[in-house]
């Protein structure tokens, strides 16, 4: 038995649970214990949960109440969990089957890690693979700080967390993102450690905030101002950290299909660009036809899956 236990926190997504559940049963170290929480699902999540959870090879708690959020069913589940380390699983996220042997060791090897995070296979709602983080940035290892502040984050289901500093800071209930801010708090805590590896499915879709760029900026942008006195930076230095960050976004804009957002970003952010070509080179997609783009999107997408099939 393992000193981790794992929550999954679950809303509205019946088409994967049964899926995410079964892959936590998988782990080659099993959980000390698994906590599943229903925040008001209207479809058949519950029944579905409820049926997998019978045949667990492990300690299960289903709780099943009204919805409350995201965060606020994270903190819910940490409180009722216990053990050295803490995971949590989206429930339509799925891990590979060493994710936790992977990340404890980790752990344990880098004893002034606060957490281990590790790269995903992004899936859509089919289990086609159509990207993979590590095609994105090799991400930083120990020392994160300045590239969460520059919009560098790694996703959820492939993060360990060590409970101690888990303990002193919690998800923020009122916030749109759960774990940027979380994110930003635990970098001044210890070192943020890196697995190479892809060990997660991230799964992409419609209710995802991850799809709503201009959404995740703001937030951002927010996330670093609520907990500006922790960042041990002046305020005009986050201020020419957020230009760039605002300016360097003008791209994920465009690729989103928020063009004349991300006009409207670009001309009030040309004091955050690097250097004259980074801002030529804006331009030219500026005057990209936005049909090109989804062209361009689709075409990797199904590269993606022609190279790697299902997940």
């Amino acid at each position: 038995m393992s000193e981790i236990s794992v929550l999954v926190p679950s809303y509205n997504h019946a088409p994967f649970i049964e899926r995410t559940l079964k892959s936590i049963f998988a782990q080659t170290l099993k959980p000390k214990k698994l906590i599943v929480i229903d925040d008001g699902s209207k479809d058949e999540s519950v029944e579905i949960i409820e049926r997998v959870l019978s045949n667990s090879p492990f300690e299960t708690e289903f709780i099943r109440r009204e919805n409350r959020g995201l965060s606020a069913t994270l903190n819910e589940g940490f409180e009722k969990t216990s053990g050295e380390f803490f995971a949590y699983l989206g429930s339509d996220d799925v891990w590979l089957p060493a994710f936790l042997e992977e990340q404890i060791s980790l752990l344990k090897n880098r004893p002034n890690a606060v957490l281990a995070f590790s790269h995903a296979f992004l899936i859509d709602e089919n289990d086609s693979i159509i990207d993979c983080t590590n095609n994105w940035t090799d991400f930083a290892d120990g020392d994160v700080l300045p590239f969460l502040l520059s919009g560098q984050v790694f996703s959820s289901p492939g993060v360990a967390y060590r409970r101690e500093f888990l303990r002193k800071h919690k998800w923020n209930e009122n916030s749109i993102l759960e774990d940027y801010e979380l994110y930003l708090k635990l970098s001044g805590e210890g070192d943020f450690a890196r697995n190479e590896k892809v060990l997660s499915g991230w799964r992409q879709h419609g209710s995802n905030v991850s799809g709503d760029f201009p959404k995740m900026l703001g937030e951002w942008l927010a996330a670093q101002d609520r907990n500006f006195e922790k960042l041990n930076l002046s305020r005009g230095e986050l201020d020419k950290i957020q230009t760039e960050l605002e300016f360097d976004s003008v791209a994920s804009f465009i690729r989103g299909g928020y063009k004349r957002k991300a006009v409207k970003l670009f001309l009030e952010n040309l004091s955050g660009a690097k250097s004259a070509a980074q801002i030529a080179k804006m331009l030219v997609r500026l005057a990209i036809p936005k049909k090109i783009f989804q062209i361009n999107r689709e075409r990797k997408k199904q590269a993606s899956i022609k190279k790697y099939g299902k997940f």
